[in-house]
């Protein structure tokens, strides 16, 4: 991994944060994700699964966790399963871990190799009650690959049948959701590969450079500085392709006047960072660019004061949407009666903000965390308005990540990174 291995204490921390809450006399079980095909005998990155990650720390495929706090021995109680490394496989592909590197990473003492967890998982299942399967409840998920874990779960419920089921989600989208120091020192440090893209491509602009040309930049950017690459898939949108919420084309020049919606970020070590800018593909804002620009960012503003302990969602959202539809009025946008009409259901500012303010952000990008409970303190979540104009030919999103505080104003994590239209212009001028 390009990343510096992270102190094993943070898993270890995680692991008892996890099994303080199972039921029991029962046992839990994490697999890695697959490596997935694309075709003949190419492969796509291995990206691990961030459940046995946030666990365990081992980045390595066909790895399995399995977490047995009642277990009759003190060895079974936490147990790792790996794929035996070889001679062949380290000319090959580089030697996977060993028992000790295993140990290193994860503190885990228990470390067997994968051949063996049938046998194992037997033994353990005679002592057991119930077993917790991993199953994918985020609200944005939408999968039809059949996952390594899915098809854990479909040979487990065969050959067990008699054993209770319980669900890991529920405790991991609450646990993962409040960050550790460590994750917030990690998080922050993807900020800081994000700024440092961000400000090289902002002397790299100028007219008629190319969206992915711009990708490039932060690419390279991103991974001489330790990071795997992009957080998820960027958005280099210039003009009226800001428009399109997903735009992910990234294949357009970038015209002289038009603006560029960024929203593009650096990972590291699996922990994910979140920006937008938009800045002026000729280094200077229109009047018209600005207001709009100004009215997103005082949107911005005034949603992070909001992101307390104890704030709902829902009820953040709404307010934000108040804002939202002043400033829009403001712009000359929406009229009075636009807003007094309203349909309650989507209301008159969705037409040009038509997406949330703000979502959990940490190991995934859109991160575990439960939207209908309070916010907490150690919760990072993004701040992201947005204006979108159609019929002027540009749109226009801001976006930081923020911690919650226990009192007072979220901190910033990217308040480093320029934001303001001066000091954007100032950038790209000098």
């Amino acid at each position: 991994m390009k990343y510096h291995q992270i102190d094993r204490h943070l898993f270890i921390k995680n692991r008892s944060k996890f099994t303080a809450q199972m039921k029991p006399n029962s046992l839990a079980v994490f697999n890695s994700n697959d490596i997935y095909p694309v075709s003949a005998d190419s492969t796509l990155p291995f990206a691990q699964h961030r459940d046995i990650f946030y666990l365990s720390g081992i980045d390595q495929e066909e790895s399995i966790l399995l977490l047995f706090p009642d277990a009759p021995y003190e060895h079974q109680k936490e147990i790792l399963f790996l794929k035996e490394t070889s001679e062949l496989i380290a000319i090959w592909e580089g030697a996977k871990l060993t028992k000790d590197e295993a140990f290193a990473v994860s503190g885990i003492k228990t470390v067997y190799w994968l051949q063996d967890f049938e046998k194992v998982l037997f033994e353990l299942m005679t002592y057991c009650d119930t077993i917790y399967i991993n199953t994918n409840e985020h609200y944005r998920s939408h999968v039809e690959t059949e996952t390594r874990e899915a098809r854990f779960v479909k040979w487990w419920k065969e050959k067990y049948p008699a054993h209770q089921v319980a669900k890991s989600n529920p405790i991991l989208q609450r646990l993962r959701s409040v960050k550790e120091k460590e994750e917030l020192d990690l998080i922050q440090h993807a900020c800081n590969i994000t700024e440092k893209g961000f400000r090289r491509i902002l002397s790299f602009v100028k007219p008629d450079v190319m969206e992915y040309e711009i990708e490039a930049e932060f690419i390279h950017e991103f991974i001489r500085n330790r990071s795997k690459g992009f957080a998820y898939t960027p958005i280099i949108a210039s003009g009226n392709n800001a428009n399109v919420l997903h735009y992910i084309e990234n294949n357009k020049p970038c015209k002289a006047g038009d603006l560029i919606l960024l929203d593009v970020a650096a990972e590291y070590a699996n922990y994910s960072s979140d920006l937008t800018r938009t800045i002026p593909v000729s280094g200077r804002y229109s009047e018209r660019q600005k207001a709009v620009y100004n009215a997103v960012l005082r949107v911005k503003n005034e949603a992070t004061k909001m992101l307390t302990p104890g704030t709902l969602w829902k009820q953040y959202q709404a307010e934000v949407g108040k804002i939202m539809s002043s400033e829009l009025l403001g712009l000359g946008l929406l009229d009075k009666a636009d807003v007094q009409n309203e349909n309650p259901e989507w209301p008159a500012y969705k037409k040009y903000f038509m997406h949330g303010t703000s979502h959990h952000m940490g190991l995934d990008t859109h991160d575990y965390g439960i939207l209908t409970e309070p916010m907490q303190a150690n919760m990072v979540f993004t701040v992201e308005p947005g204006i979108y104009i159609p019929e002027e030919g540009f749109g226009i999103r801001i976006e930081d990540n923020v911690v919650i505080q226990e009192k007072g104003e979220p901190f910033n994590l990217m308040k480093n990174i320029p934001i303001e239209v001066e000091e954007i212009e100032s950038l790209m001028n000098s």
